[in-house]
């Protein structure tokens, strides 16, 4: 081994004593202020585990044990029922108000929005679906595609456009796409827009022709060429 590599590892071999005494120097110094963070973020995990489950978790359970009477409403189409209760069960709205913060609270906001969608007030629909947060990968859509089904009965057709694209965009699937792929070309053909609704038609023919607009999408398909044609 030559002098100068001796010298390099002797020098490297140096810093690195030096290194670590800095760090047990700062160590020793620091020890109580170190204690206490470690002290702290102990007690934050700690205190978040705890809060899950011995509050939000069991009152997710009672939200959605109180919750199901409203769910059998909703599902018979008594939306008036489902969304402010019968008296003696709770309905949507009071779920929304008591247990907002758990999972069935939430889920909540997306049975009040449908419900008020169904009764003909929209922009109570769009307020509440708005509120409403999910990563379903068949909710989401939906969610989002109700909205726009409240802005068209608004009038407001180029936000409800916006909404149908987004939702048949946000994931693929055999049953929302294609869906709101049809509403969003339905409205374009409305608005005089045939060729690009056109293009939406053929690729629901193309991508899902066993889903139910797909088995029916050929009299769209005609009806269009006709008007981009005309």
């Amino acid at each position: 081994m030559t002098k100068d590599k001796k010298n390099n590892q002797a020098d490297n071999l140096t810093e690195v004593e030096s290194a670590l005494t800095k760090t047990e120097q700062f160590l020793e110094s620091n020890q109580k202020l170190i204690s206490i963070v470690i002290g702290s973020i102990v007690i934050v995990v700690v205190g978040y585990l705890a809060l899950n489950k011995f509050y939000l978790e069991p009152r997710d359970q009672e939200a959605k044990d109180q919750m199901y009477v409203a769910q059998n409403y909703f599902e018979k189409d008594s939306f008036n029922l489902a969304l402010n209760g019968d008296g003696g069960n709770l309905g949507f709205l009071d779920i929304i108000d008591d247990f907002g913060s758990t999972d069935a609270g939430n889920l909540a906001k997306y049975y009040a929005g449908v419900s008020y969608l169904q009764m003909g007030q929209f922009e109570d629909a769009i307020e509440y679906l708005q509120k409403f947060k999910t990563d379903d990968i068949l909710l989401k859509p939906i969610s989002i595609g109700a909205q726009g089904d409240a802005q068209l009965e608004l009038g407001k057709t180029d936000k409800a456009l916006d909404l149908y694209t987004k939702a048949y965009k946000l994931n693929e699937n055999e049953l929302t796409t294609p869906i709101y792929m049809l509403k969003a070309a339905e409205l374009l053909e409305s608005t005089g827009k045939s060729a690009e609704a056109l293009k939406i038609y053929e690729t629901i023919k193309q991508k899902f022709p066993e889903s139910n607009e797909g088995r029916n999408i050929d009299k769209y398909i005609a009806r269009a060429k006709v008007k981009a044609n005309s």
